[in-house]
């Protein structure tokens, strides 16, 4: 008459059926106010009234209570208890629940009006986990649902190890949960629990996976090549993983194609070249542990290069090779297999340890350096000659005699003057340039005359202009 909703009051007389009791009659008036969710996948429990009617069939059926704690139960609570035969007793006698009458209620709503979530998480707070897994399977549900109702229950409460061998038992080749393994290692990673994924990655035999999580182990946070030294037993993880997978690899190309659909894939060479870097990386975090520990080590950047990132922090590691050594000598020999090795700019790697050199004032060793690149075999004509002019550019604080050595240690003429032309040494350019060929020797003392004229030198203009 009143033109009130009657949902609420088929509701507190559904419960009211309940609290007697009587679950028929309840059925019939909980469905006059219960709907079915719009979404079984929504990530929730579904109705608040839902929510009631499970949470009150849940707290009606209590745990036998044991010995001398038995006169603390209300004589409610044990009829109660003698009538719907507890839940903890069907699993002590059973191992599973589904017998119980109230449990079968709690079944019949969340079936009919629950979502997927709130049925799943019904299971896993009665230890059902079984049942949750070919739940999720059966409707075919996201992988958000498994995380949030069966993935981080089981590793909060410790039961991971359960979780994988009952995935394991409903599918061995673990094929039909790779959506949700592969969801459960993003959930992980982007919480940083990079513990548990590892764990997981392994139970998966995704080894190419968990050889890169070993590579964040080893790197993750190092300050210096010491911690690192530390850490050696990571790269011999990595190395293991990915021997184990060479081996799957060449074993499953002999017959038909395994279906590794979730397992990240990799070529065998790809695989052969991660191997070589981590043996690389080995020798280098020997190498420079050593000079840590022995105190030539020199450089202190904020973050610390590995062989494991990108080109410029590899040519990082190489500079730092040559730079921590006793001498130049002594760590070139790793440096340049990293430059062969990854086919990095060999010379812009030698100009940043001249010029590093410069500012340590080691002239005598960017002379060894030179030494070193035109020894290796792999030079250019003129690269020796690049990494001088490239570390010229801090001219004003190499002595004179040094910078004399250095310009003279140049193959090339042309090289020569352009030094003395950009050190200012204008006399000594044009002494250099009147020995080349006639034609060009005119070209250059001309150009050597103009640069004297523009910054005032009378002297070289006036010997300049007597040779012209």
């Amino acid at each position: 008459k009143s033109g009130l909703d009657p949902g609420g009051a088929w509701h507190a007389w559904g419960m009211a059926c309940l609290k007697a009791g009587n679950l028929s009659s309840a059925r019939e008036k909980f469905n006059r106010c219960l709907k079915p969710p719009m979404d079984l996948n929504q990530l929730n429990h579904g109705s608040r009234l839902v929510q009631d009617v499970i949470q009150y069939l849940e707290s009606t059926v209590k745990p036998i209570l044991i010995a001398d704690d038995d006169y603390f139960a209300t004589l409610r609570e044990l009829e109660a208890t003698l009538r719907t035969r507890s839940l903890s007793l069907e699993m002590m006698c059973e191992g599973k629940i589904q017998h119980n009458s109230y449990y079968q209620e709690c079944l019949f709503y969340l079936h009919s009006y629950g979502t997927n979530l709130a049925i799943i998480s019904f299971y896993m707070r009665h230890d059902c986990m079984r049942e949750a897994l070919l739940h999720l399977l059966n409707k075919e549900s996201p992988s958000e649902v498994f995380i949030e109702g069966i993935f981080i229950p089981s590793y909060e409460s410790g039961k991971l190890h359960i979780l994988e061998n009952l995935l394991e038992t409903i599918d061995p080749g673990l094929e039909s949960w790779g959506v949700y393994l592969i969801a459960a290692c993003k959930y992980l990673q982007r919480k940083n629990y990079y513990h548990i994924l590892y764990e997981l990655q392994q139970f998966m035999k995704d080894h190419v996976r968990a050889a890169m999580t070993c590579i964040r182990f080893f790197t993750h946070g190092a300050k210096s090549y010491t911690e690192l030294g530390g850490r050696q037993t990571w790269l011999l993880k990595i190395k293991d993983h990915l021997k184990v997978y060479l081996q799957e690899v060449s074993r499953s190309s002999g017959r038909k194609k395994m279906a590794f659909t979730f397992r990240k894939k990799m070529s065998a060479t790809d695989v052969s070249r991660h191997i070589n870097t981590v043996d690389l990386q080995m020798e280098v975090t020997k190498f420079l542990h050593r000079c840590e520990s022995s105190g030539t080590s020199q450089m202190t950047g904020s973050s610390l290069p590995t062989l494991f990132g990108n080109n410029n922090m590899k040519m990082d590691v190489a500079c730092k090779a040559m730079l921590e050594g006793k001498n130049i000598e002594e760590g070139f020999g790793i440096a340049f297999r990293i430059l062969q090795d990854f086919q990095l700019e060999a010379t812009e790697v030698y100009s940043k340890v001249a010029k590093q050199l410069v500012k340590q004032q080691k002239y005598s060793e960017i002379r060894q350096l030179l030494k070193c690149v035109s020894e290796s075999g792999v030079a250019a004509k003129n690269d020796g000659d690049t990494i001088i002019l490239n570390c010229l550019n801090e001219f004003k604080n190499i002595p004179a005699e040094d910078l004399d050595n250095l310009i003279q240690d140049m193959d090339s003429d042309e090289n020569k003057i352009q030094a003395y032309v950009m050190c200012n040494k204008l006399r000594s350019a044009y002494l250099v340039s009147v020995r080349q060929e006639k034609t060009r020797a005119v070209q250059l003392v001309q150009h050597v005359r103009q640069l004297a004229e523009n910054s005032g030198d009378d002297v070289v203009k006036a010997i300049c202009a007597q040779w012209l």
